[in-house]
């Protein structure tokens, strides 16, 4: 309860005034109270802005604020900058320690220091055929993971933010699962663990997270065996249920699509994957109905499940039908991905266009009546999260020119979620890869899309195999490190700013941070060298830093260490404040 001197003139401005004299006897005496207690006040008013001034020359380093007001708010409110040796402020018995979402004091109009660079910077990393990893199947577990870190070293060393990682090339799966068959890609032999025993996305997903790196599992919905799959095991859906598989010209087995059978068992894989592993993502790429060339040019083999339709009173064309199938497993995952964890991203990859003459100036293949994906139906919908077209042709090409292309599906992104193309480098004839190209749709992309950059590159070995590309775009595009552009639509919540600690010795200067905040995914250190603002990004376990106290360019110039910050960055890209910590 406030005293009976405090007297509230507004939410934000709080006047001290001693109490008038209470006189029933005259209105003089009324007044005379009323004149002293403004008197008082202006006073008391004056010396708050003299001693402000005092603290300002005091505290120069003090972090800049500004008013708060209480008003009803989902915003968490941030938490201070703190030695680690202070108690973290104690959670309510029985309530979780996450994000706030009861009535708080809000920090308005808050401006950052410094802004990261946020850019979706993913590459795919193949399993199929053995594009990517591991080189060949049956590889020990030892060779497999030094080679898995080969590729996450590489990643990490060029700033790259995002892996996308083939987890379940053909019904098989490339984890434990209790579902579908080890896959022969791993180990050689369908159905077959790993020895010694040890889990493949489990792996990935720690490694990818200690580098500061998500981890979207990449699966195909329908392909139930690939013509490089080898011998099909007893527990592949090819023998289990022959009734929901078509045998195709090509040697290729695959779901039927329009059977309910076969999105019920797509779910349950996928929501295995998102329940028990630490996934950043779920991913799908443009392998929906297969690809005419598959089956030779014939239509797919559904006959049987179509005339069920019919016969059941249904009145959809079989095009329509079929698409029908496909958008009902598209709604449906993201439905049931963000009922299971919502910060889990949903991404799609389809092909790069969505029919001829859409645009005006695109011609070429139509994925639409040849793979029955209404892709532009998911992204108006809102259905992903992400939306990564396939846009594998070059700025100028005739009929599929890159911008045009990416114009048009950012017409289309009504809901604006995040639209990050999938470039491939591609060579010519005589194997040369075209770089320029591939730097120059990096930047036409940022100059596009310039709220939610990034591109998704097709594929890793096209980058670890080409020296010349990985050194022009470390020293171009992707010379600072930058964050994962935020999904406000998932979470707009920023998790709490860490409690740090630091330790000066004679050149260094030694950096501890901690956070009870269950939210927080990564971290950002910031170095300010005289005027000039660093950072470096960081995995959830990396606890502690070390940065010199004076710097030195190439060219022997030297910066002095004169402040620091440190934030933690949530699952969905959300930051926390930065308050700056001088080094004294």
């Amino acid at each position: 309860m406030n005293p009976p001197y405090l007297l509230n003139q507004s939410p934000t401005k709080v006047l001290f005034a001693k109490p008038g004299v209470i006189c029933n006897k005259t209105n003089s005496m009324r007044h005379v109270s009323s004149v002293l207690t403004l008197l008082i006040a202006t006073i008391l008013l004056n010396s708050c802005a003299f001693f402000n001034k005092i603290n300002d020359k005091l505290f120069p380093y003090r972090t800049t604020t500004v008013e708060e007001i209480t008003q009803t708010s989902s915003t968490k409110p941030k938490a201070p900058v703190t030695p680690l040796n202070e108690e973290l402020a104690k959670t309510k018995p029985g309530v979780a320690a996450t994000k706030q979402t009861n009535p708080s004091t809000q920090k308005l109009a808050y401006t950052p220091v410094v802004s990261p660079l946020r850019e979706f910077r993913a590459a795919w990393i193949a399993t199929v055929a053995n594009i990517n990893w591991p080189s060949k199947p049956g590889l020990s577990t030892e060779d497999q993971k030094a080679e898995a870190l080969s590729i996450l070293n590489y990643l990490q060393e060029n700033k790259f933010n995002a892996v996308i990682f083939q987890v379940r090339p053909q019904a098989d799966a490339l984890y434990k699962s209790d579902i579908e068959p080890w896959s022969y890609f791993l180990t050689g032999q369908q159905d077959r663990a790993p020895m010694p025993f040890y889990d493949p996305l489990t792996f990935w997903i720690e490694e990818s997270h200690k580098r500061g790196m998500e981890l979207h599992a990449w699966l195909n919905p329908y392909r139930a065996h690939h013509t490089t799959g080898k011998e099909i095991s007893s527990r592949s859906v090819v023998r289990t249920n022959p009734e929901r598989v078509y045998l195709l010209k090509e040697g290729y087995w695959w779901m039927d699509p329009a059977m309910k059978a076969t999105q019920d068992h797509t779910s349950r894989v996928v929501m295995d994957i998102v329940k028990r592993y630490d996934v950043d993502g779920i991913h799908f790429d443009d392998y929906f109905y297969p690809y005419p060339s598959y089956n030779g040019d014939k239509d797919f083999p559904d006959d049987k499940s179509w005339m069920a339709y019919l016969n059941s009173g249904g009145k959809l064309s079989r095009g329509d039908w079929r698409r029908d199938g496909v958008n009902k497993l598209i709604e449906r995952l993201y439905a049931e991905i963000k009922q299971e964890k919502k910060h889990v991203k949903f991404g799609l990859s389809p092909f790069g266009i969505w029919r001829p003459g859409y645009p005006s100036t695109v011609t070429g293949f139509d994925q639409y009546e040849k793979l029955y994906a209404d892709a532009k139906l998911w992204l108006n919908k809102g259905w992903i999260d992400y939306f990564t077209p396939q846009l594998y042709w070059p700025i100028n090409k005739q009929g599929q020119a890159f911008p045009d292309l990416l114009g048009w599906w950012q017409s289309e992104n009504t809901l604006q979620r995040h639209l990050w193309p999938g470039i491939s480098i591609g060579t010519n004839k005589n194997g040369v890869t075209n770089n320029r190209e591939v730097l120059d749709e990096i930047n036409l992309t940022r100059s596009m899309l310039p709220k939610s950059m990034g591109s998704v590159h097709w594929s890793v070995s096209s980058l670890t195999k080409n020296p010349t590309l990985t050194k022009e775009l470390k020293a171009g595009p992707y010379r600072i490190p930058a964050l994962v552009p935020a999904s406000p639509w998932l979470d707009a919540i920023a998790p709490a700013a860490p409690q740090v600690a630091m330790n000066k010795s004679k050149d260094r200067l030694s950096i501890q941070w901690s956070s009870k905040d269950k939210d927080a995914a990564s971290w950002i250190l910031y170095a300010q060298y005289d005027n000039k603002w660093e950072y470096t990004i960081m995995g959830k376990n990396q606890l502690n830093a070390s940065l010199q106290l004076v710097s030195a360019d190439v060219s022997g110039k030297t910066s002095t260490l004169k402040n620091i910050m440190v934030t933690a960055v949530d699952r969905t890209g959300n930051e926390s404040e930065q308050q700056i910590i001088p080094v004294y």
